[in-house]
């Protein structure tokens, strides 16, 4: 979840004042089964929503419409296959002229563009039929640049067709090159079977190109006006900060969806990325998560449905690509997949129902030169707010780290990578298991003065070594336990170089609230940013996220990741210092931080996840592409041979044995697939470097002799200052 998104009522209901305000706007309308005004009207809505609730709302001028501007065109040509120089040369009259047009309500410039690309892409149709037609040569030298920031729009229409034929061509090429090693692993296989000849392929390759494009179009012929002014309004709303996000009525029965927990699918979440469709995370527990093929920063680039030809979805709109992927529990699903290496991989996947158990906070022992130690994994900071008897993660974890301390455990490891975040209040409640009551995280809203929100149960449950792991994909929530750990000098916080960067607070307020007696319907949902959340040293955690007192080397090591790399990113700052006190439990912090980071220098496994971070960033500006079949396979044999070296990767074992506490064991004798589950999940913590370095470093920590937990200043109820 993007973050703790119901958490501060108070500010909601500030918003809904705005109701009673702005509800006589429309009262007395008369009804109509459709009326234009609609899109006026929501253009109106929502920039009277953001106006008054968002935290740092952008003024209109002309650098507000140059993105306006240069968004809805990427988001609905990225690749530069339909407009061309004399309709961009139309368009361009409007590029600072965008935010008069938007207090007037004026939809010219959507008017056009609109019609234009319907226009546009039905010529477009003709051309790649019609290039279909007639096999493909790969003998000629030419090329092409797939990163399409790099590419002009064509100068004119033979220009337009030419790029239709490279791009074609492409896919044509590397179908061709898939299916000619298919036929001679098959050929290895059975020395009698007679493999297809190159032209069947190069048919076969082209026929199934054909058919996703034909695919693709009928996507597109099947949205609506209201569709493609949806993307419009978002190229709005994003400039504000990339996580205010208009959902249509569709979309906000989705959204409702995938924040109730019930998901289904491959257990994936998915971003476009220009033309193509990344892996922005896994669900813990679901397919994707189970098979451990897939993993964030993966392109997908073709969908197939059982063993039917897959389809080609570059291009394709996510909420397409969404469609194709998701199915009904128990089908099967391939994904062809353009890996962060560059390597191309097809991943077959069951679907399935996401068990929500495997979205809960979970511990595992392991005993190392005669000392036990715990880990807790915590996927995200869960709660109901509606029901106190259910699950929340603040009462999973004070069990588990009970249940541990029963065991007899030395130091707890919380993991809490590829936490997205969650309930404020529940970290707020988990951080006070490690500390005696004190200020946790600030609050600042924009027309408000900044509030504290505190631990004030006294009791500290675990004041042994704590060790916090995070890695790029640990964001909000998790940040927020990060730093005031390491803030409080409570544990010491290890992984990624820096935590995700996301330090605002969104609220996803529905329109129809705003509307009395609407003869327009649904007008859908706006989240955007009504906070921001700060430390309590006074530092933000926006943007800069919160460093690894002990970085470790990852994949991801040298590229741009997390909030800094977001388009409209809300600024770095810091406030006023809450009143706290050091905790300071660790006697030795560095002599603790020198070992392990000798440790690190001194790792086989973590030298080649370092190379291969340099080896991937080395190839990010690598986006040139053959189209000469034998230099086309001489470039993927380099990438293969390339990787073979950091497979090695995947073979490391840390030689430790990971066990359920005796709880679960009782569990898992009345539920084979619990621990099936639990033996899934333990078999990759020992083969995790970066757990068994987390407990290297449990294992160096010295306690103070004496109560380790000074008192806290600040203590009482909320602090406003």
């Amino acid at each position: 979840m993007n973050a703790i998104l119901t958490f501060m009522k108070k500010n909601y209901k500030l918003m809904l004042v705005v109701v009673a305000i702005s509800a006589t706007l429309w009262s007395f309308r008369p009804k109509v089964q459709y009326d234009p005004e609609k899109d006026k009207m929501l253009l109106e809505l929502i920039e009277f929503v953001i106006e008054k609730g968002h935290y740092a709302p952008e003024t209109m001028n002309d650098e507000f419409s140059k993105g306006v501007y240069n968004d809805f065109l990427d988001a609905i040509d990225p690749s530069k296959r339909f407009f061309m120089e004399s309709d961009i040369k139309e368009f361009k009259v409007y590029e600072t002229k965008l935010d008069d047009l938007i207090k007037a309500r004026d939809l010219s410039f959507f008017n056009l563009v609109y019609e234009r690309l319907q226009k546009r892409m039905s010529e477009s149709k003709v051309v790649y039929k019609a290039l279909s037609d007639k096999a493909i040569s790969f003998s000629s030298d030419e090329s092409l640049n797939i990163d399409s920031d790099k590419n002009e729009f064509a100068k004119n229409y033979s220009e337009l067709k030419n790029r239709w034929r490279l791009q074609m061509k492409l896919s044509v090429l590397a179908s061709v090159v898939d299916k000619q090693k298919l036929e001679e692993d098959k050929k290895v296989k059975d020395p009698s079977y007679t493999p297809k000849t190159f032209s069947q392929l190069e048919k076969e390759a082209r026929e199934s190109t054909l058919k996703s494009l034909n695919d693709y179009f009928e996507f597109v012929e099947e949205l609506q006006r209201d569709d493609w002014f949806e993307i419009f309004i978002n190229s709005i709303v994003t400039q504000y900060d990339p996580h205010t996000f208009y959902f249509a009525p569709e979309q906000k029965e989705r959204f409702d969806i995938s924040i109730s927990g019930k998901l289904e699918g491959i257990g994936a979440r998915l971003q476009k990325k220009g033309d193509f469709t990344e892996i922005s995370e896994l669900i813990s527990g679901g397919p994707a998560w189970r098979n451990k093929e897939l993993e964030p920063g993966d392109v997908v680039l073709k969908v197939g449905q059982g063993s039917a030809e897959p389809v080609e979805v570059v291009g394709m709109r996510l909420d397409d690509v969404v469609k194709k992927i998701k199915g009904p529990k128990g089908t099967k699903v391939a994904l062809t997949v353009k890996k962060v290496d560059g390597s191309i991989k097809i991943i077959t996947l069951i679907r399935d129902v996401v068990e929500i158990e495997e979205t809960y906070a979970k511990s595992s022992i392991v005993n190392k030169n005669g000392v036990k130690y715990g880990v807790i994994y915590l996927p995200k900071f869960y709660i109901d707010f509606e029901n106190d008897d259910n699950r929340d993660a603040a009462k999973d974890v004070a069990a588990e780290v009970e249940k541990l301390k029963k065991a007899g455990v030395q130091g707890i490891v919380m993991d809490l990578r590829d936490n997205g975040g969650g309930s404020l209040k529940t970290v707020v409640d988990i951080t006070g298991l490690f500390i005696k009551e004190g200020p946790v995280v600030q609050i600042k809203s924009a027309s408000s003065k900044k509030e504290v929100l505190y631990d004030h149960n006294p009791k500290v449950q675990w004041d042994g070594p704590l060790v916090v792991l995070i890695n790029n994909f640990s964001a909000s929530a998790s940040e927020i336990f990060a730093a005031a750990i390491q803030d409080y000098k409570r544990g010491i916080v290890i992984g990624s170089k820096q935590s995700y960067g996301k330090g605002t607070v969104q609220n996803v307020i529905d329109l129809n609230q705003f509307v009395k007696n609407s003869p327009f319907g649904d007008f859908g949902a706006l989240k955007t940013t009504t906070q921001k959340f700060y430390r309590i040293n006074g530092g933000s955690t926006q943007l800069e996220g919160v460093a690894s007192d002990i970085a470790m080397p990852d994949r991801y090591s040298y590229i741009k990741i997390g909030e800094r790399d977001e388009k409209n990113a809300i600024a770095w700052d810091r406030i006023d210092r809450a009143q706290y006190d050091e905790v300071r439990s660790i006697n030795n912090l560095e002599a603790v931080i020198f070992n392990s980071q000798k440790r690190i220098q001194a790792s086989e496994q973590f030298r080649l996840i370092d190379e291969n971070a340099k080896w991937i960033n080395s190839r990010k500006e690598n986006n040139v592409v053959s189209l000469n079949i034998d230099k086309f396979k001489h470039e993927q044999a380099d990438i293969e041979e390339a990787t073979k070296k950091f497979k090695a990767i995947t073979k490391y074992t840390n030689n430790m044995k990971f066990e359920s506490l005796p709880d679960e064991v009782t569990l898992i004798a009345k539920d084979s697939s619990l621990g099936l589950k639990r033996k899934d999940w333990h078999e990759s913590l020992s083969k995790d470097a970066y757990v068994d370095e987390a407990i290297n470093i449990l294992g160096d920590i010295k306690k103070p002799s004496g109560n380790t937990n000074k008192s806290i200043a600040s203590k009482g109820k909320v602090v406003k200052s």
